[in-house]
């Protein structure tokens, strides 16, 4: 069975290691210090040339803070995402409601937006009220897979909903674990939730994706 780490690239550097590191998926975002913003559009058009064959997803979030956006937010998330879409692959995204439900009305227009390219829901799932629930709506929206912790800190602690989500998700989408995923526990997340993907930044000391960590990731889930 085929397995994949998707590096989450926080900046052009780390997305170069990341290729280095044999990634053949990123998802390109900026500032990991605020769990991850939208990239400029310099910086995709920068790594989609230097790896033409690299998938890129690409994560629109306007601002840091939670995932209840107003109109005006919406619209720039809207023509973000119709700036990306010649140089992306995928498009990352999320929004809920102020009491902790998805937020189905602004994640159709971000879909819509997306003209086709797969969309990843992203770890606004983490917060919302009811994940079981939210899953078959994540599911009906269209969405191709959800990034989550399983509502934990990292990927390993949350491995009870994960292995969850992915039973009841029964391969309607991509169940993808993230957060404190790295060489010693890839393996594990995926042999105790039956996922295929994982999703991780394999930083260094100086915060930077490191290209012998990638490296590692990848041979550990290749079993």
């Amino acid at each position: 069975m085929k397995r994949l780490f998707e590096v989450c690239a926080g900046n052009l550097e780390s997305a170069i290691e990341a290729v280095r590191g044999g990634a053949t998926r990123i998802e390109l975002c900026s500032a990991l210090s605020l769990d991850g913003l939208t990239p400029s559009l310099g910086m995709l058009k920068t790594v989609r040339e230097i790896a033409p064959h690299l998938i890129i997803h690409v994560l629109i979030r306007p601002r840091e803070g939670n995932f209840v956006y107003q109109e005006k937010e919406v619209e720039v998330m809207e023509r973000d995402i119709t700036a990306a879409i010649p140089y992306a692959d995928g498009i990352v995204c999320g929004a809920l409601l102020p009491n902790g439900d998805i937020d189905l009305s602004t994640m159709k227009r971000l879909i819509q937006a997306s003209s086709g390219l797969p969309v990843t829901f992203h770890r606004a799932f983490d917060v919302c009220r009811e994940p079981l629930t939210a899953l078959e709506q994540i599911i009906e929206l269209g969405c191709h897979r959800l990034l989550t912790s399983g509502q934990q800190s990292t990927a390993f602690e949350g491995i009870p909903l994960l292995r969850r989500l992915q039973e009841q998700s029964a391969g309607r989408l991509i169940i993808m674990p993230g957060s404190g995923v790295n060489e010693n526990n890839a393996r594990q997340i995926i042999q105790q939730t039956g996922v295929t993907e994982i999703h991780g930044s394999a930083t260094d000391a100086t915060g930077l994706t490191c290209h012998e960590k990638v490296r590692r990731i990848c041979d550990a889930i290749t079993f």
